[in-house]
């Protein structure tokens, strides 16, 4: 299945709503922050659903396909 090339665009510019981490991008949040959120339980709604993904892409290793949205794709 191929992703949404609006919802990779989207996932490279949100940013952290809160916390330690808040005004970071999803992205470039420490992996064992995100690692930590996937054995505690990620938020409800849409964030929850973004970091879920955050964490299948670190675990791949394919952080910089999201960089690069990012830079061909600004806001």
């Amino acid at each position: 299945m191929i992703p949404d090339k609006n919802v990779l665009i989207e996932l490279a510019h949100t940013k952290m709503p809160f916390g330690k981490y808040k005004d970071h991008y999803l992205i470039d949040l420490p992996e064992y922050y995100v690692v930590w959120y996937h054995s505690k339980g990620f938020p409800k709604g849409k964030l929850g659903d973004m970091l879920r993904q955050i964490y299948e892409i670190k675990l791949n290793g394919l952080e910089e396909l999201i960089r690069t949205i990012k830079k061909q794709y600004p806001k």
